[in-house]
């Protein structure tokens, strides 16, 4: 896909998505640092569920401190691996308050030291709540990625380093598009596999180069 085709490709997620955003519910920064953390293996609804009963009894380092492990696990037994979620989540806030006053810190390395906090769940809080260029890519975004010849990568770093490269600046910085791993997740997959009404086709994959699904005789256009 060359510059052409990706600015293309951009333009069009934005008139799909104009304002993509994480579907956690959240206010503070920690919230989020907190609904990521749960939504590991989880859905976005299902973690939705259990902060809507959490968030109001218990919204600071210091709030889940106060409740103890035990108590943090009544309000998200519902989620898949609500154990070591927990366990998690205490020492996360545990170390919020010794090494960062409770506040939840803007850095890549500073977020990836708390536990339960990998460099995808820091590049969505990264992203979100600080508003820096980064890109969470999960499974979904990988495959988009590759199958559109966008990113392509055989690891999740290389196609983030490959998107932060290759995403036109626009749609990394403009608070419009803020989240636009959010874009490529919920809009991307279906664009790359099913027709888009009034939209003319647009390559995705550079020629010479067709994806796994060209190959298998598949779509490869936005059409």
């Amino acid at each position: 896909m060359n510059r052409t085709d990706r600015e293309e490709f951009f333009r069009r997620l934005r008139e799909l998505d104009p304002h993509p955003t994480t579907e956690l519910e959240y206010d503070t920064p920690f919230e989020l640092l907190i609904a990521v953390i749960l939504s590991a293996q989880a859905t976005d609804v299902g973690v939705n569920k259990a902060t809507r009963r959490l968030f109001p009894v218990a919204n600071t380092p210091e709030g889940i401190l106060a409740l103890g492990e035990d108590g943090l696990k009544d309000y998200i037994r519902t989620i898949g691996l609500f154990n070591s979620k927990a366990k998690n989540i205490m020492r996360t806030c545990r170390d919020l308050i010794d090494r960062h006053d409770g506040v939840v810190p803007d850095t890549r390395a500073e977020l990836e030291a708390l536990a339960g906090v990998g460099r995808k769940t820091a590049n969505v809080v990264l992203n979100t709540a600080f508003g820096q260029p980064t890109m969470a890519v999960d499974t979904h975004i990988f495959r988009v990625a590759n199958r559109t010849g966008l990113a392509p990568g055989k690891t999740p770093l290389a196609v983030e380093k490959a998107l932060l490269k290759r995403v036109p600046e626009a749609y990394l910085k403009d608070a419009p598009l803020a989240d636009p791993a959010r874009s490529l997740h919920l809009q991307g997959a279906q664009a790359v596999v099913r027709p888009v009404p009034g939209l003319r086709p647009v390559p995705l994959a550079s020629e010479g180069a067709p994806s796994r699904r060209d190959k298998a005789g598949g779509v490869s256009e936005i059409s």
